[in-house]
């Protein structure tokens, strides 16, 4: 009988997540706005992605359409992944999500990459600021941070145009209401404002209140 000693090396952050290319499967294509839907792709049980909640991967379509696309679920569901497809004329990628991925429809995942990621040991308040369709990474990240446990609280400031812009407004609140340590603040964007001008004024609200 001889002992044996097995050592697993631990991702301490984003330079240790591996490159990985997978072959997922479409569970469903669903609308969560006019121009946005909800891509939800499944991987192999054997062949689940590692990555680190805030982090974006490259999908490609069978007919080679490509998008870097941040991931917008947590990865304490590394198997069930969640995108945030937002439609653009004359993009091949979103047009073929909008209008011919079905279900079990084959979408290969090539990543993870991206160092825009929790401090998972900090206990800080967490502040969190998403501009339109860049709430997708702010999602994992939340969603992580809730599974955490650690931060003294979070807040969330979304700005977008109009009311279908908070296309989660709902998810977001809902939020609000389970978690005592959880403060949402939807900032809808006026159109004739630029972007830096909109993140100006949400730095305005943030900042005092600090």
């Amino acid at each position: 009988v001889v002992d044996l000693v097995i050592e697993a090396r631990e991702a301490q952050g984003a330079m240790d997540m591996p490159l990985q290319n997978i072959a997922a499967t479409v569970k469903s294509v669903s609308p969560l706005a006019d121009d946005m839907r909800l891509l939800s792709l499944q991987t192999p049980r054997s062949n689940r992605l590692r990555f680190l909640a805030g982090q974006s991967v490259s999908l490609t379509l069978a007919g080679g359409a490509t998008l870097a696309c941040p991931v917008a679920s947590c990865p304490c569901d590394d198997r069930n992944l969640q995108f945030h497809i937002q439609r653009r004329p004359g993009d091949t990628f979103s047009e073929g999500v909008f209008t011919g991925l079905g279900s079990a429809d084959i979408v290969r995942v090539e990543g993870p990459r991206g160092e825009f990621v929790l401090n998972e040991m900090s206990t800080r308040p967490l502040i969190f600021i998403a501009c339109g369709g860049g709430f997708a990474p702010i999602k994992s990240l939340i969603e992580h941070a809730m599974a955490l446990d650690v931060a003294e609280t979070l807040q969330l400031y979304w700005m977008a145009d109009g009311k279908t812009g908070h296309y989660l407004n709902n998810l977001c609140r809902s939020w609000a209401d389970a978690l005592d340590n959880f403060r949402y603040i939807p900032v809808t964007a006026e159109s004739d404002l630029t972007q830096d001008a909109v993140i100006r004024d949400v730095l305005e609200r943030v900042l005092p209140a600090q």
